[in-house]
């Protein structure tokens, strides 16, 4: 199996991602986690993020098939 390496973009967002948990945890939001929404960082409460099994649809991993094999 092949590994890469973070790029750039991965560096970023995972900062991105940081900081606003940092932020979230400043302003005393609880019981929540960091989400992307669009190009923003909002918090999304884990009872909504664990609230079911969201599927992956069957065409993607044909897709991923593709990459990685």
């Amino acid at each position: 199996m092949l590994f890469r390496s973070p790029v750039a973009a991965d560096r970023v967002l995972a900062s991105r991602m940081g900081v606003a948990a940092a932020d979230f945890a400043l302003d005393n939001l609880t019981n929540v986690m960091v989400g992307v929404r669009g190009t923003e960082m909002v918090p999304v409460p884990l009872s909504e993020a664990t609230s079911g099994v969201r599927g992956v649809p069957e065409e993607l991993y044909a897709t991923a098939q593709t990459f990685f094999g």
